[in-house]
């Protein structure tokens, strides 16, 4: 019988590829992780830092000099970074090199909710706890429970996405009947607002009405601006 050589040395090479690609794979395995970079999506304001995030994966025994790349569950860290009460999401990966690098995108807050236990309202509409680090700017909401927060998030969102208002309103006070009224920075009037509806409509009204009397000069000559009456604003001089 013909022996065909050329098969056996195809064998061969594939036997000694597979071999060589198993024990590359098993050092790979068993090389301690180098390093932890961690990187955030927003670079300003941090509410959480590199060094709190790198004592958080020490204190439950992820540290580069006692673990193996095999053994290291990125399943878990995600898990623990993610449970962060200043952390909005992690993502985790692992490099060929050994570094574990950990993506982080920080909870933001759009308002802040003043009383014996103060907290942000974060940008998905949950109670956030304050900041050793950093205080944020952001209109106070005054007069509030943590049961109102679902009622006046759509109000205090609005206003975090409108450049105009971000600037101009500093408080948020909920009054009897969940009616609520705006507190301006650099003007003597106050809106009344009244209930959390037709926001866009309502706050068209005003930017219209606040242009108008800006040019007039004639802003600083109310006391009281009511949006809450369809397509006008009703105002009461001082």
């Amino acid at each position: 019988m013909k022996i065909n050589f050329n098969y056996i040395k195809g064998f061969l090479l594939f036997a000694l590829i597979i071999f060589f690609y198993g024990f590359a794979e098993k050092r790979n395995n068993t090389r301690k992780v180098e390093k932890i970079e961690v990187q955030f999506t927003q670079f300003e304001n941090l509410y959480v830092s590199e060094e709190s995030v790198n004592k958080l994966l020490i204190q439950n025994d992820i540290e580069v000099s006692s673990i193996g790349k095999e053994t290291l569950d990125l399943n878990r860290v995600e898990t623990l970074l993610n449970k962060h009460e200043m952390i909005e999401n992690a993502e985790v990966f692992l490099t060929l090199d050994g570094i574990l690098k950990t993506k982080i995108s920080q909870r933001r807050p759009i308002g802040r909710v003043l009383g014996n236990n103060a907290f942000y309202l974060d940008r998905l509409g949950k109670k956030m706890p304050l900041s050793k680090n950093y205080s944020a700017r952001v209109p106070v909401l005054v007069n509030m429970q943590e049961k109102d927060i679902k009622e006046v998030f759509p109000l205090v969102d609005y206003i975090n996405n409108d450049q105009f208002l971000t600037e101009h309103i500093t408080s948020i006070t909920r009054v009897s009947g969940g009616y609520y009224q705006l507190e301006l920075r650099k003007t003597d009037f106050n809106i009344f607002f009244g209930k959390v509806s037709r926001i866009d409509e309502k706050f068209n009204n005003f930017k219209a009405f606040y242009k108008k009397a800006l040019k007039d000069d004639l802003i600083n000559t109310y006391k009281m601006v009511d949006l809450q009456f369809g397509n006008q604003v009703v105002c009461t001089k001082k």
